[in-house]
């Protein structure tokens, strides 16, 4: 039976896929409140000489970010009392610290309820907040950011499926036209005549369900 009660775990891999059985675990003293999730597109502005505007051409998506605010206590007011910088040490190693084996820090894996990511630790903020008369830190928040990660076969497969850069061949349904279908495949509706002259359609206005079009690679049916 699953406990009710789940604690935030990271778990260190050597492979990129995260496989296999973790080399580290890092479960956090105490679950945080709240984490925040970053998505990101990125557009670059293509503006002509004396344009006023500039429309945005979509570049990538990038990486997801996630962060979290981590709390540190050793008090023993709470749980069990532990040594903060100790615990910090095992957060950094697991997370952010070179492997010699793989020359890199680890590959890490976000698991906390319906979270589970992929990712690397991008950075990590410690504050200590809280110390012993001789100066031992006894609670610290840690302001985590891990970054989503993907290799690239799997990100460069997912892309493919809508990239204007590549040559797709659609086959017309019923209700169909030109002008939408350009806009669907390069983003641009103007370009319905360039397909249709590539295709060499004799009345791009009527479409005959069945129908195969090609759709080439943006650059080639460039103005």
């Amino acid at each position: 039976m699953e406990s009710a009660f789940t604690r935030l775990k990271i778990e260190a891999h050597r492979q990129q896929d995260c496989t296999g059985t973790a080399v580290e675990t890092f479960e956090v003293l105490f679950n945080p409140n709240t984490y925040s999730q970053k998505y990101e597109v990125a557009y670059h502005p293509r503006q002509g000489a004396g344009d006023t505007g500039s429309p945005q051409v979509y570049g990538k998506i990038k990486p997801q970010e996630y962060s979290f605010e981590l709390l540190f206590d050793g008090t023993g007011t709470a749980i069990k009392k532990v040594n903060v910088p100790d615990e910090i040490e095992k957060f950094l190693k697991v997370t952010g610290k070179h492997d010699g084996e793989i020359h890199r820090p680890m590959y890490l894996l976000l698991i906390w309820g319906r979270l589970l990511s992929k990712c690397v630790l991008k950075s990590a903020d410690i504050t200590y907040t809280l110390f012993e008369p001789g100066g031992n830190a006894l609670r610290a928040k840690v302001r985590a950011v891990f970054s989503e990660n993907i290799a690239d076969t799997l990100r460069v497969a997912e892309e493919r499926r809508s990239s204007p850069n590549l040559t797709h061949v659609h086959t017309v349904t019923a209700g169909e036209h030109l002008s939408q279908l350009a806009d669907r495949y390069y983003g641009d509706a103007s370009r319905y005549l360039q397909v249709a002259a590539y295709n060499r359609l004799a009345n791009f206005r009527r479409l005959d369900p069945g129908q195969q079009l090609v759709f080439p690679p943006i650059l080639d049916a460039a103005p």
